[in-house]
């Protein structure tokens, strides 16, 4: 009983501080790091960005049925942050199969602990989003 209050009454600010820390660590990386994104780092923050404006929204009318728009961006996200993170870090996905432009889609600019690049990084966001919205789904129906 104390965790579905506790995810009824705190989910949508949660998910909202993860979607500000992911934006804010998007923009950290291509603006003060000078990182240039490429085509599908683009369409992960395309897929993360507008989260930021209707969870703070959501948060402030308490509206935990906003997981109706939110769950769709963020599957969608967490399945492109891992195809992006299968092409840098496997050999299943040539980088050659998807035309990434002017900068190349298996770059890893960053690379912490062997495995924590910029595409899994948005992964675990998109992901604790989706847990959060999934939970406010099943408990605000009860």
């Amino acid at each position: 009983m104390k965790w579905r209050k506790f995810v009824l009454e705190n989910g949508l600010h949660l998910s909202w501080v993860v979607a500000l820390v992911a934006t804010l660590g998007s923009l950290y990386f291509s603006e003060v790091k000078e990182y240039l994104p490429c085509k599908l780092c683009w369409y992960q923050r395309i897929l993360m960005y507008p989260q930021v404006l209707l969870l703070a929204i959501a948060a402030v009318r308490k509206q935990t049925g906003i997981y109706a728009y939110v769950l769709p961006m963020t599957l969608l996200g967490a399945c492109v942050s891992t195809y992006h993170y299968l092409m840098e870090k496997t050999d299943w996905i040539p980088s050659t199969s998807f035309s990434c432009g002017m900068v190349p889609c298996d770059i890893e600019y960053i690379n912490w602990l062997g495995f924590i690049t910029i595409p899994f990084l948005a992964l675990c966001g998109f992901v604790l989003i989706s847990i959060i919205h999934l939970l406010l789904w099943r408990y605000s129906r009860r």
